[in-house]
Protein backbone atom coordinates (compact mmCIF):
# COMPACT_ATOMS: atom_id res chain seq x y z
CA UNK A 1 0.00 0.00 0.00
CA UNK A 2 1.00 3.43 -0.53
CA UNK A 3 2.18 5.73 2.24
CA UNK A 4 3.60 8.53 3.53
CA UNK A 5 7.59 8.50 4.89
CA UNK A 6 9.46 10.88 7.58
CA UNK A 7 12.64 11.77 7.70
CA UNK A 8 15.01 13.53 9.89
CA UNK A 9 18.45 14.64 10.96
CA UNK A 10 19.61 13.82 14.73
CA UNK A 11 22.76 14.41 16.65
CA UNK A 12 25.86 16.84 15.86
CA UNK A 13 25.67 17.50 12.06
CA UNK A 14 28.08 16.66 9.46
CA UNK A 15 29.44 18.36 5.97
CA UNK A 16 27.79 15.76 3.81
CA UNK A 17 24.37 14.58 6.19
CA UNK A 18 22.62 16.60 3.58
CA UNK A 19 23.88 14.21 1.22
CA UNK A 20 21.90 11.46 2.64
CA UNK A 21 18.92 13.48 2.98
CA UNK A 22 19.23 14.45 -0.96
CA UNK A 23 19.68 10.31 -1.37
CA UNK A 24 16.42 9.56 0.33
CA UNK A 25 14.73 12.21 -1.06
CA UNK A 26 15.82 11.49 -4.29
CA UNK A 27 15.09 7.44 -4.14
CA UNK A 28 11.54 8.06 -2.31
CA UNK A 29 10.83 10.42 -5.59
CA UNK A 30 11.41 7.27 -7.69
CA UNK A 31 8.95 5.16 -6.15
CA UNK A 32 5.40 7.27 -6.16
CA UNK A 33 3.67 4.18 -6.47
CA UNK A 34 4.83 2.49 -2.97
CA UNK A 35 5.75 6.24 -1.31
CA UNK A 36 3.58 9.33 -1.34
CA UNK A 37 4.83 12.51 0.48
CA UNK A 38 8.19 12.56 2.49
CA UNK A 39 7.82 14.60 5.72
CA UNK A 40 10.68 16.17 7.00
CA UNK A 41 11.17 16.45 10.80
CA UNK A 42 11.48 19.70 11.81
CA UNK A 43 14.87 19.57 14.77
CA UNK A 44 14.60 15.98 14.23
CA UNK A 45 12.34 13.58 16.35
CA UNK A 46 10.95 16.34 17.82
CA UNK A 47 9.37 17.41 14.31
CA UNK A 48 7.63 14.37 15.01
CA UNK A 49 7.07 15.27 18.31
CA UNK A 50 5.54 19.01 17.61
CA UNK A 51 3.63 17.54 14.57
CA UNK A 52 6.14 20.05 12.65
CA UNK A 53 6.39 18.60 9.48
CA UNK A 54 8.18 19.45 6.65
CA UNK A 55 6.80 19.01 2.75
CA UNK A 56 9.76 18.12 0.87
CA UNK A 57 7.66 18.00 -2.26
CA UNK A 58 7.49 21.78 -2.68
CA UNK A 59 11.28 21.54 -3.40
CA UNK A 60 12.15 21.66 -6.70
CA UNK A 61 15.08 18.87 -8.19
CA UNK A 62 17.63 21.06 -8.23
CA UNK A 63 17.57 22.48 -4.57
CA UNK A 64 17.35 18.87 -3.61
CA UNK A 65 20.74 17.87 -5.82
CA UNK A 66 22.23 20.90 -3.93
CA UNK A 67 21.70 19.63 -1.04
CA UNK A 68 24.66 17.15 -1.55
CA UNK A 69 27.30 19.83 -1.54
CA UNK A 70 25.30 21.97 1.52
CA UNK A 71 26.68 20.78 5.05
CA UNK A 72 25.18 21.47 8.27
CA UNK A 73 21.12 19.77 8.91
CA UNK A 74 19.30 20.97 5.87
CA UNK A 75 15.82 20.03 8.12
CA UNK A 76 17.22 21.37 11.84
CA UNK A 77 18.63 18.66 14.04
CA UNK A 78 18.22 18.07 17.90
CA UNK A 79 19.81 15.90 20.58
CA UNK A 80 16.46 14.31 22.01
CA UNK A 81 16.91 11.27 22.91
CA UNK A 82 13.51 9.04 23.84
CA UNK A 83 13.48 7.40 26.90
CA UNK A 84 12.11 4.52 28.43
CA UNK A 85 9.11 2.82 26.72
CA UNK A 86 7.35 1.76 29.84
CA UNK A 87 7.98 5.02 32.23
CA UNK A 88 7.66 7.81 29.16
CA UNK A 89 5.05 6.02 26.78
CA UNK A 90 3.48 9.04 25.73
CA UNK A 91 6.55 10.12 23.85
CA UNK A 92 5.97 7.19 21.46
CA UNK A 93 2.15 7.10 21.56
CA UNK A 94 2.62 10.78 20.36
CA UNK A 95 4.67 10.16 17.41
CA UNK A 96 2.11 6.93 16.57
CA UNK A 97 -0.30 9.37 16.95
CA UNK A 98 1.06 12.05 14.24
CA UNK A 99 2.31 8.86 11.81
CA UNK A 100 -1.48 7.92 11.77
CA UNK A 101 -2.91 11.82 11.12
CA UNK A 102 -0.30 11.93 8.29
CA UNK A 103 -0.70 8.19 6.82
CA UNK A 104 3.26 7.24 7.56
CA UNK A 105 4.29 3.82 7.03
CA UNK A 106 7.92 4.64 6.86
CA UNK A 107 10.34 6.16 9.32
CA UNK A 108 13.78 7.01 8.08
CA UNK A 109 16.31 8.37 11.67
CA UNK A 110 19.81 10.12 9.60
CA UNK A 111 22.21 9.58 13.07
CA UNK A 112 24.50 7.94 15.53
CA UNK A 113 24.03 5.91 18.31
CA UNK A 114 21.77 7.25 20.02
CA UNK A 115 19.58 8.00 16.99
CA UNK A 116 19.68 4.01 16.15
CA UNK A 117 18.31 3.62 19.58
CA UNK A 118 15.38 5.66 19.22
CA UNK A 119 14.77 4.11 15.55
CA UNK A 120 14.89 0.75 17.48
CA UNK A 121 12.57 1.44 19.67
CA UNK A 122 9.73 3.30 17.31
CA UNK A 123 9.92 0.07 15.90
CA UNK A 124 9.15 -2.17 18.95
CA UNK A 125 6.65 0.78 19.57
CA UNK A 126 4.87 0.42 16.96
CA UNK A 127 4.93 -3.34 16.51
CA UNK A 128 3.55 -3.83 19.92
CA UNK A 129 0.64 -0.90 19.56
CA UNK A 130 -0.07 -2.27 16.10
CA UNK A 131 0.50 0.36 13.74
CA UNK A 132 2.45 -0.31 10.23
CA UNK A 133 5.49 0.91 10.37
CA UNK A 134 8.81 0.20 8.95
CA UNK A 135 12.10 1.65 10.46
CA UNK A 136 15.61 2.31 8.92
CA UNK A 137 18.50 3.94 10.42
CA UNK A 138 20.91 5.38 8.15
CA UNK A 139 24.20 5.97 10.04
CA UNK A 140 26.21 9.61 10.27
CA UNK A 141 28.26 10.17 13.03
CA UNK A 142 32.07 12.02 12.77
CA UNK A 143 33.73 10.00 15.84
CA UNK A 144 32.93 7.16 13.24
CA UNK A 145 31.83 4.59 16.34
CA UNK A 146 29.28 2.99 15.43
CA UNK A 147 29.61 -0.90 15.13
CA UNK A 148 29.05 -2.92 12.40
CA UNK A 149 29.16 -0.45 9.26
CA UNK A 150 33.11 -0.33 8.30
CA UNK A 151 32.82 3.53 8.44
CA UNK A 152 30.50 6.10 9.12
CA UNK A 153 29.65 8.73 6.91
CA UNK A 154 30.88 12.12 7.92
CA UNK A 155 34.17 10.86 9.74
CA UNK A 156 35.88 10.63 6.16
CA UNK A 157 35.31 14.27 6.28
CA UNK A 158 36.65 15.09 9.48
CA UNK A 159 39.35 13.24 9.16
CA UNK A 160 40.46 15.01 5.91
CA UNK A 161 40.38 17.94 7.49
CA UNK A 162 41.90 17.27 10.57
CA UNK A 163 45.33 15.63 8.73
CA UNK A 164 45.07 18.89 6.35
CA UNK A 165 44.67 21.29 9.04
CA UNK A 166 47.65 19.55 11.05
CA UNK A 167 49.78 19.15 8.41
CA UNK A 168 49.31 23.18 7.54
CA UNK A 169 49.90 24.38 11.03
CA UNK A 170 52.86 21.87 11.67
CA UNK A 171 54.63 23.71 8.53
CA UNK A 172 53.44 27.01 10.35
CA UNK A 173 55.34 26.39 13.57
CA UNK A 174 58.33 24.70 12.24
CA UNK A 175 59.09 28.07 10.46
CA UNK A 176 58.86 30.09 13.53
CA UNK A 177 60.11 27.31 16.17
CA UNK A 178 63.61 28.71 16.22
CA UNK A 179 62.38 31.89 18.14
CA UNK A 180 59.08 31.64 18.95
CA UNK A 181 56.57 29.06 19.60
CA UNK A 182 57.85 25.63 19.58
CA UNK A 183 54.74 23.39 20.91
CA UNK A 184 51.18 22.96 18.72
CA UNK A 185 48.43 21.87 20.41
CA UNK A 186 45.13 21.01 18.37
CA UNK A 187 41.97 19.72 20.44
CA UNK A 188 39.76 17.37 18.60
CA UNK A 189 36.20 15.74 18.64
CA UNK A 190 36.54 12.23 20.11
CA UNK A 191 34.39 11.24 23.52
CA UNK A 192 35.48 7.51 23.73
CA UNK A 193 36.80 6.38 20.90
CA UNK A 194 40.15 8.10 19.55
CA UNK A 195 39.35 8.02 15.44
CA UNK A 196 39.36 12.09 14.31
CA UNK A 197 42.79 11.82 17.02
CA UNK A 198 43.78 9.17 14.75
CA UNK A 199 43.60 10.75 11.24
CA UNK A 200 45.82 13.45 12.97
CA UNK A 201 48.70 10.79 11.89
CA UNK A 202 48.01 10.57 7.60
CA UNK A 203 49.30 14.12 8.36
CA UNK A 204 53.05 12.51 9.39
CA UNK A 205 54.91 12.09 5.78
CA UNK A 206 55.50 8.08 4.94
CA UNK A 207 59.12 6.64 4.54
CA UNK A 208 61.53 6.59 7.24
CA UNK A 209 60.80 5.14 10.72
CA UNK A 210 61.83 6.31 13.87
CA UNK A 211 63.22 4.98 16.81
CA UNK A 212 60.11 4.60 18.62
CA UNK A 213 58.16 3.03 15.58
CA UNK A 214 56.54 6.45 14.53
CA UNK A 215 56.10 7.18 11.07
CA UNK A 216 57.53 10.84 10.16
CA UNK A 217 57.61 13.51 12.19
CA UNK A 218 54.53 15.36 12.89
CA UNK A 219 52.06 15.05 14.49
CA UNK A 220 54.45 14.09 16.83
CA UNK A 221 52.02 13.12 19.57
CA UNK A 222 48.38 12.08 19.65
CA UNK A 223 46.41 11.74 22.52
CA UNK A 224 43.79 8.69 22.58
CA UNK A 225 40.92 8.56 24.89
CA UNK A 226 41.87 4.36 24.70
CA UNK A 227 44.80 4.82 26.28
CA UNK A 228 45.55 6.16 29.83
CA UNK A 229 47.20 9.36 29.98
CA UNK A 230 50.54 9.25 31.42
CA UNK A 231 51.64 12.75 32.00
CA UNK A 232 55.78 11.69 32.83
CA UNK A 233 55.75 9.47 29.60
CA UNK A 234 53.75 12.48 27.93
CA UNK A 235 56.64 14.90 29.11
CA UNK A 236 59.23 12.82 27.95
CA UNK A 237 57.75 12.64 24.54
CA UNK A 238 56.75 16.32 23.70
CA UNK A 239 61.14 16.80 24.89
CA UNK A 240 63.02 14.51 23.18
CA UNK A 241 60.58 16.38 19.77
CA UNK A 242 61.52 19.26 20.51
CA UNK A 243 64.85 18.08 21.08
CA UNK A 244 64.95 16.53 17.70
CA UNK A 245 63.25 18.80 15.54
CA UNK A 246 62.80 21.79 17.15
CA UNK A 247 59.07 21.93 18.03
CA UNK A 248 56.13 19.75 19.11
CA UNK A 249 52.94 19.23 17.12
CA UNK A 250 49.89 17.79 19.54
CA UNK A 251 46.89 16.34 18.90
CA UNK A 252 44.50 15.77 21.57
CA UNK A 253 40.90 13.99 21.98
CA UNK A 254 38.36 15.86 23.89
CA UNK A 255 37.91 12.36 25.94
CA UNK A 256 41.30 11.97 26.91
CA UNK A 257 40.90 10.25 30.26
CA UNK A 258 43.61 9.23 33.52
CA UNK A 259 44.76 6.39 34.97
CA UNK A 260 41.35 6.17 36.95
CA UNK A 261 39.02 6.47 33.94
CA UNK A 262 38.36 10.34 34.47
CA UNK A 263 38.45 12.76 31.78
CA UNK A 264 41.20 15.09 31.88
CA UNK A 265 38.15 17.56 30.50
CA UNK A 266 35.27 17.10 32.25
CA UNK A 267 33.65 20.29 33.58
CA UNK A 268 30.73 18.30 35.81
CA UNK A 269 27.80 19.36 33.31
CA UNK A 270 26.15 17.01 31.57
CA UNK A 271 24.44 17.40 27.91
CA UNK A 272 20.87 16.08 27.27
CA UNK A 273 21.87 12.47 26.72
CA UNK A 274 23.50 12.34 29.76
CA UNK A 275 26.95 12.72 28.90
CA UNK A 276 29.70 14.21 30.68
CA UNK A 277 29.94 17.87 28.50
CA UNK A 278 33.77 18.20 27.53
CA UNK A 279 36.24 20.71 25.96
CA UNK A 280 38.91 22.70 27.29
CA UNK A 281 41.83 19.82 26.84
CA UNK A 282 43.92 21.51 24.65
CA UNK A 283 44.29 24.40 27.07
CA UNK A 284 45.02 22.22 29.81
CA UNK A 285 47.96 20.38 27.85
CA UNK A 286 49.06 23.33 26.80
CA UNK A 287 49.67 24.49 30.06
CA UNK A 288 50.89 21.28 31.60
CA UNK A 289 54.02 21.24 29.11
CA UNK A 290 54.71 25.44 29.59
CA UNK A 291 54.57 24.51 33.34
CA UNK A 292 56.76 21.47 33.28
CA UNK A 293 58.76 21.93 30.16
CA UNK A 294 59.17 25.56 30.02
CA UNK A 295 58.03 26.00 26.14
CA UNK A 296 56.08 28.91 24.42
CA UNK A 297 52.84 27.69 22.73
CA UNK A 298 49.56 27.84 21.21
CA UNK A 299 46.55 25.94 20.87
CA UNK A 300 43.64 25.31 18.88
CA UNK A 301 40.03 23.82 19.13
CA UNK A 302 38.56 22.08 15.67
CA UNK A 303 34.77 22.14 17.23
CA UNK A 304 32.36 22.67 14.72
CA UNK A 305 34.65 23.70 11.85
CA UNK A 306 36.37 19.93 11.60
CA UNK A 307 32.25 18.71 10.54
CA UNK A 308 31.24 21.24 9.01
CA UNK A 309 33.84 21.86 6.62
CA UNK A 310 32.30 21.05 3.21
CA UNK A 311 34.66 22.85 1.43
CA UNK A 312 37.38 20.26 2.22
CA UNK A 313 34.71 16.98 1.41
CA UNK A 314 36.48 13.62 0.95
CA UNK A 315 34.93 12.19 -2.32
CA UNK A 316 34.92 9.06 -0.84
CA UNK A 317 32.62 10.19 1.95
CA UNK A 318 30.56 11.92 0.12
CA UNK A 319 29.72 8.95 -1.75
CA UNK A 320 28.96 6.80 1.06
CA UNK A 321 26.25 9.11 2.63
CA UNK A 322 24.35 9.16 -0.63
CA UNK A 323 24.91 5.32 -1.14
CA UNK A 324 23.55 4.84 2.35
CA UNK A 325 20.92 7.17 2.13
CA UNK A 326 19.64 5.42 -1.42
CA UNK A 327 19.92 1.99 0.28
CA UNK A 328 17.96 2.94 3.44
CA UNK A 329 14.75 3.32 0.75
CA UNK A 330 15.74 0.09 -0.90
CA UNK A 331 15.06 -1.47 2.58
CA UNK A 332 11.90 0.09 3.93
CA UNK A 333 10.43 -0.67 0.30
CA UNK A 334 11.88 -4.18 1.22
CA UNK A 335 10.14 -3.88 4.94
CA UNK A 336 12.96 -4.59 6.48
CA UNK A 337 12.30 -3.18 9.97
CA UNK A 338 14.62 -2.28 12.53
CA UNK A 339 17.62 -2.18 10.46
CA UNK A 340 20.69 0.09 8.67
CA UNK A 341 22.01 0.71 5.85
CA UNK A 342 26.16 0.38 6.06
CA UNK A 343 28.83 0.88 4.52
CA UNK A 344 31.11 -3.11 4.00
CA UNK A 345 34.88 -2.47 3.26
CA UNK A 346 35.83 -5.63 0.09
CA UNK A 347 39.31 -4.42 0.39
CA UNK A 348 42.05 -1.97 1.15
CA UNK A 349 44.35 -2.06 -2.15
CA UNK A 350 42.51 -1.44 -4.18
CA UNK A 351 40.01 -0.23 -2.20
CA UNK A 352 36.02 -1.13 -2.98
CA UNK A 353 33.35 -1.39 -0.37
CA UNK A 354 29.57 -2.18 -1.31
CA UNK A 355 26.26 -1.29 0.88
CA UNK A 356 24.62 -3.32 3.15
CA UNK A 357 22.42 -4.03 6.17
CA UNK A 358 22.40 -4.70 9.70
CA UNK A 359 20.22 -4.95 12.67
CA UNK A 360 19.76 -2.27 14.77
CA UNK A 361 19.23 -4.01 17.60
CA UNK A 362 23.28 -4.88 17.56
CA UNK A 363 24.20 -0.98 16.71
CA UNK A 364 21.74 0.80 19.33
CA UNK A 365 24.00 2.40 22.23
CA UNK A 366 27.32 0.53 21.36
CA UNK A 367 30.26 2.35 20.29
CA UNK A 368 33.38 1.12 18.13
CA UNK A 369 36.35 1.71 19.58
CA UNK A 370 39.89 2.07 17.93
CA UNK A 371 41.89 -1.61 17.51
CA UNK A 372 44.82 -2.08 20.43
CA UNK A 373 46.69 -2.54 16.47
CA UNK A 374 45.63 0.96 15.56
CA UNK A 375 48.15 2.23 17.68
CA UNK A 376 51.69 2.43 18.16
CA UNK A 377 53.58 0.68 20.86
CA UNK A 378 53.88 3.98 22.72
CA UNK A 379 50.88 4.76 22.52
CA UNK A 380 51.40 7.79 20.98
CA UNK A 381 50.56 7.49 17.46
CA UNK A 382 48.88 5.58 14.85
CA UNK A 383 50.40 2.49 12.85
CA UNK A 384 50.88 1.08 9.77
CA UNK A 385 47.12 -0.61 9.95
CA UNK A 386 45.14 2.10 11.21
CA UNK A 387 47.10 4.08 8.17
CA UNK A 388 45.61 1.42 6.16
CA UNK A 389 42.19 1.73 7.56
CA UNK A 390 42.15 5.53 7.00
CA UNK A 391 44.12 6.61 3.78
CA UNK A 392 41.04 5.50 1.70
CA UNK A 393 38.46 7.05 3.69
CA UNK A 394 39.30 10.84 2.80
CA UNK A 395 40.87 10.15 -0.45
CA UNK A 396 38.89 12.33 -3.49
CA UNK A 397 38.04 16.05 -3.95
CA UNK A 398 34.49 17.11 -4.43
CA UNK A 399 34.24 20.78 -3.50
CA UNK A 400 31.04 22.77 -3.54
CA UNK A 401 30.30 25.39 -6.48
CA UNK A 402 31.55 28.74 -6.06
CA UNK A 403 30.13 32.18 -6.42
CA UNK A 404 31.70 35.39 -6.19
CA UNK A 405 35.25 33.35 -4.14
CA UNK A 406 32.41 31.69 -1.43
CA UNK A 407 30.79 28.25 -2.05
CA UNK A 408 27.48 28.47 -3.08
CA UNK A 409 25.41 26.29 -0.61
CA UNK A 410 21.45 26.10 -0.92
CA UNK A 411 18.39 27.32 1.53
CA UNK A 412 15.14 25.34 0.92
CA UNK A 413 11.90 26.44 1.64
CA UNK A 414 10.82 24.08 4.65
CA UNK A 415 7.17 24.90 4.34
CA UNK A 416 5.44 23.00 7.21
CA UNK A 417 2.06 21.02 6.50
CA UNK A 418 -1.50 21.88 8.40
CA UNK A 419 -1.31 20.52 11.53
CA UNK A 420 -4.29 17.60 12.21
CA UNK A 421 -3.52 17.20 15.80
CA UNK A 422 -4.78 19.32 18.63
CA UNK A 423 -1.52 21.46 19.60
CA UNK A 424 -1.70 19.99 23.09
CA UNK A 425 1.63 17.77 23.58
CA UNK A 426 4.25 19.15 26.10
CA UNK A 427 7.57 17.87 25.41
Amino acid sequence: MRKNAFYAQSGGVTAVINASAAAVIEACRQHPDLIGTLYAGRNGILGALREELIDTSLESDEAIAALKHTPGGAFGSCRHKLKDIDSHIAEYERIIEVFRAHDIGYFFYNGGGDSSDTTLKMSQVAEKMGYPLVCVGIPKTVDNDLPLTDCSPGFGSVAKYIATSVMEATLDIKSMCNSSTKIFVMEVMGRHAGWIAAAAGLAQAEGSTLPDGAVGHAPQVILFPEVAFDEPAFLAKVQASVERDGFCTVVVSEGVQNADGEFLANSGLKDVFGHSQLGGVAPLIANLIKDRLGYRYHWAVADYLQRSARHIVSATDLEHAVAVGQHAVELALEGRNASMSIIVRESDMPYRWHVGEAPLSEIANVEKFMPANFISEDGFGITAEARQYLKPLIVGEAPPPFEDGLPAYVTLRNELVAKKLPDTFDI
